[in-house]
């Protein structure tokens, strides 16, 4: 299995998404932001930094260089297509999923660990979850709130098509039931309906703002939660 992962100006988790997927048993094949050809891959991952600089707003220059022409035709031919963080936002400028991503609503970057909650797991990106699982990984942006209109929001949730939402815990630390590692009564970053990942109508395009690629090793993330990401992918692409 031959997995791209896209490299732009300013991009710098690629390298821990090639190690994700190679922990996973694919081949990581690295794409420039300048090819004209997508070198035969059985699937593409769009991954975090700032492309460009952030400048105009995050993943707006991304949006239009060579590389991800291609990825939006093989994208829409059903090729399976993740885009984390500065991915997720280069996704939504692309189209490829709907909604925006704003600055943090208390205006700060946020760096933690973040607890996700599993929506949907009949995604090219997701099957080795199960629904409702919830899983610990790395979170740090600083325009990561989710947004979209009333309608959208709708379709997203009729549909089935929220992967992941924050968990926002009730308690206290320290209370009966508290988590140090938890966060109080809001989510990180105001996504509207706690929001982290989304899918295409498809379920072969998944965006999320957590990393999930600094979660493949006890060792080195908080959990190997991540890994079933990329799992899911090899998974996927054997099946298909």
């Amino acid at each position: 299995m031959r997995v791209g992962v896209i490299t732009f100006p300013g991009t710098l988790d690629d390298v821990d998404a090639a190690r994700a997927v190679e922990y996973a048993g694919g081949e990581a094949v690295r794409l420039w932001h300048a090819d004209h050809d997508l070198k035969n891959v059985d699937a593409v991952i769009v991954p975090g930094g700032f492309s460009y600089g952030d400048y105009l707003r995050c993943g707006a220059i991304a949006r239009f260089a060579p590389v991800m022409q291609e990825v939006i035709d093989a994208a829409k031919k059903g090729m399976p297509v993740l885009g984390i963080c500065n991915g997720f936002q280069i996704l939504c400028e692309a189209h490829l999923l709907p909604g925006a991503l704003i600055r943090n609503h208390k205006l700060h970057f946020v760096c933690r660990d973040q607890w996700l909650k599993v929506e949907n797991n009949a995604t090219a990106w997701t099957s080795r979850y199960d629904n409702g699982a919830e899983i610990l990984v790395p979170l740090k942006s600083g325009e990561g709130g989710y947004q979209a209109d009333q309608s959208t929001l709708d379709e997203l949730e009729g549909e089935g098509r929220v992967v992941f939402r924050y968990v926002v815990d009730q308690h206290q630390p320290g209370e009966a039931g508290g988590d140090r590692n938890r966060y109080v009564g809001e989510n990180p970053n105001g996504s509207r309906n706690d929001i982290a990942g989304i899918t295409s109508a498809n379920g072969r395009i998944v965006g999320l703002m957590p990393h999930p690629e600094h979660a493949i090793d006890a060792l080195t993330g908080p959990t190997d939660d991540g890994l079933g990401i990329f799992l899911s992918l090899v998974d996927s692409v054997v099946k298909a």
